[in-house]
């Protein structure tokens, strides 16, 4: 049929044809766009029949969006000379996050087999462990508090009561909390093993997972943190995609480019990665079919991908944001910001010697994605919860820098932007988005290398007690303009 004919047409399962739909054996916590364009585009691409129950976290929208398009969305691939139009129809069912009623039922169900996370780096709630040790669950974050009494006071026999007088989404926000309703009901059920995979921009990102639910169990109850421990996989994974918000033009375009009148659409270049390393005791899509990459060892493409993709990209959004500009593609056009990211990329590389990792062909690809004008990936959002994107992403890098006896000030530089970005903000009086905005606004009243401690010492404050580190850091502000 014509887009002509087609022109008034909403998406969803009566006007659009796609065929049989999956079962249901995935369940997601975090209905976004990254989502969209990744795990269910490689769950779609798979082609062996697994359907996706997504959940939001804080807004229920998408889930009322996808909902009246009977979870049909258009994933547009956008290259520099043009669109490429697919509807996706992995994603089965759409639930609001706070219906907690809907996802102990789907964990219950023996059909569901893998549980994914797209929660951001905040949506773990760790806090650092002591000296030398692992980070821990944050039970001092006012929604952990929370959820650990709630669940608490729910908690009967061996399962969480719901609904009326019991539990709901209102009350248990935290995603370890909704988790630990889901597989407290799958134990309950029968107790059917099950793998959880976190898709988030953290380093351990599996074990961050791991950490957050198992901790929380042992808070509401020891026999159901061992049993999660017995059998509950938690896989670690290395995304990447870049994929902007939607915006109203972007669906303007995609009504007119197909007909179809998508109030969901997903934009996101062509490139895409997923590097995975775990098991799956209950099984799992051929995702390899769609390009996924699994491994035994997935550090290397970790660290590869957090520091060279990600780090450059908290390097542009606050040093591009300093000089003007507000997306990446304009941030990569300046000579200078495009300096600062191939001093950063050499000092990365430089401990990323396996040649499986092919550094130089991954930084030719990455100046080929940051210089695609079309994707309007926008500084902004990149910016956002910099206090833990810069402890995953800059650190590292510096730390091994100064282990090495080389110059680690092309890592401290993205520190350094951090610090400007955030006294620009709070001169205009703009809004800190971070987990610790509060922590942030205090430290940055004071002044000098005092307020460059101060700051430095929320990312990483083993750091700001090392005096050189303090100095090199600050000598650094000031750089980014004229």
């Amino acid at each position: 049929m014509s887009a002509t004919e087609t022109a008034t047409r909403p998406l969803n399962a009566t006007t659009y044809d796609v065929g049989n739909r999956p079962k249901v054996r995935i369940v997601h916590l975090g209905l976004g766009a990254f989502h969209r364009a990744h795990q269910a585009w490689y769950t779609e691409r798979a082609g062996d029949g697994w359907g996706i129950a997504a959940f939001t976290g804080r807004s229920p929208e998408a889930a009322r969006q996808l909902a009246g398009q009977h979870g049909l969305y258009t994933l547009v691939e956008r290259a520099a000379d043009g669109d490429r139009h697919e509807v996706i129809g992995a994603e089965v069912e759409a639930h609001d996050g706070a219906d907690l009623q809907a996802l102990a039922t789907l964990m219950a169900h023996p059909d569901i087999a893998i549980v994914t996370l797209t929660v951001t780096e905040a949506g773990y709630r760790l806090a650092p462990g002591a000296a030398g040790a692992s980070p821990r669950l944050n039970t001092d974050d006012e929604l952990v508090a929370t959820d650990i009494s709630a669940l608490r006071a729910h908690y009967e026999g061996s399962n969480f009561t719901l609904g009326t007088g019991g539990l709901d989404g209102r009350i248990v926000r935290t995603s370890a909390g909704r988790l630990l309703v889901g597989l407290a009901a799958r134990r309950a059920a029968d107790g059917w093993p099950i793998a959880i995979v976190s898709c988030d921009n953290l380093p351990g990102n599996g074990a961050a997972a791991r950490t957050s639910v198992l901790d929380l169990a042992e808070l509401v109850d020891p026999l159901l943190a061992a049993w999660i421990d017995a059998n509950v996989s938690f896989v670690d994974s290395s995304i990447d995609r870049i994929t902007p918000r939607t915006t109203d033009a972007d669906r303007d375009a995609v009504r007119e480019a197909t007909g179809y009148d998508d109030v969901a659409p997903v934009v996101t270049e062509p490139f895409t990665s997923w590097v995975l390393a775990g098991d799956f005791p209950a099984g799992r899509p051929a995702w390899e079919a769609a390009g996924a990459v699994f491994v035994e060892d997935l550090e290397p493409y970790e660290r590869r991908k957090l520091w060279l993709l990600n780090g450059s990209h908290s390097l542009m959004a606050y040093a591009g944001a300093l000089r003007g500009h507000a997306t990446v593609s304009e941030a990569l056009a300046d000579e200078r910001v495009a300096g600062w990211i191939e001093e950063f990329w050499d000092a990365a590389a430089h401990h990323l010697q396996d040649p499986q990792l092919d550094i130089p062909a991954y930084r030719a690809a990455l100046r080929e994605r940051f210089a695609n004008p079309r994707i309007a990936h926008h500084l902004a959002q990149i910016g956002m919860d910099g206090s833990l994107k810069l402890a995953a992403r800059a650190v590292p890098v510096y730390r091994a820098e100064r282990d090495d006896d080389r110059d680690g000030s092309a890592a401290l530089r993205l520190l350094a932007a951090w610090m400007d970005r955030i006294d620009a903000q709070l001169t205009a009086g703009e809004d800190i988005h971070d987990p610790a905005a509060t922590a942030i606004a205090d430290a940055a009243e004071s002044t000098g290398t005092e307020q460059t401690a101060a700051l430095l010492a929320i990312v990483d404050a083993s750091l700001a007690s090392e005096q050189d580190t303090v100095s090199a850091v600050h000598a650094l502000r000031g750089t980014f303009t004229g």
